[in-house]
């Protein structure tokens, strides 16, 4: 389990990211635990990412209707959107998890997604619905470790 940010981290990353929520799921046999961070300023994808990253996460992603709601929590406490991780593909134009892998869980609202693959960003809705978006727009940051 991660129970936190390792002291090796700057006080800065520290200061930004803020305990909100915890999940737990059962994946292939093995525990695995989520600890969700969220920044409460808000940035362009690119920065979101960088972020997580340096925090040793990445930006949230739900995998399941779980996992979603515990990131709409977070988006409901804030009331702000926040860009998720996942992004459209280089290739066939998909949307994919940043490892790559095409996405098997969604919860698009409806009509969406509609960018044409201009919008290649996601950002999630204060009701947990998902939408297409540019990546340049400033959204909330919330990791998972």
């Amino acid at each position: 389990h991660f129970v936190g940010l390792p002291k090796s981290l700057n006080t800065e990353v520290h200061k930004v990211l803020n305990l909100k929520h915890r999940l737990s799921r059962l994946k292939g046999g093995n525990f695995s635990c989520f600890y969700f961070f969220s920044s409460q300023s808000k940035v362009d994808f690119a920065s979101a990412l960088a972020s997580c990253e340096d925090a040793r996460g990445t930006l949230a992603t739900p995998m399941n209707e779980e996992e979603n709601k515990a990131i709409l929590g977070i988006v409901k406490e804030y009331n702000q959107y926040a860009y998720l991780g996942i992004k459209i593909g280089e290739d066939a134009g998909q949307f994919k998890y940043l490892n790559g892998i095409p996405v098997n869980y969604t919860k698009w609202y409806q009509n969406e997604p509609n960018g044409k693959r201009t919008e290649k960003c996601v950002e999630m809705y204060n009701d947990g619905s998902w939408n297409d978006k540019k990546c340049n727009l400033r959204r909330l940051t919330i990791c998972e470790f």
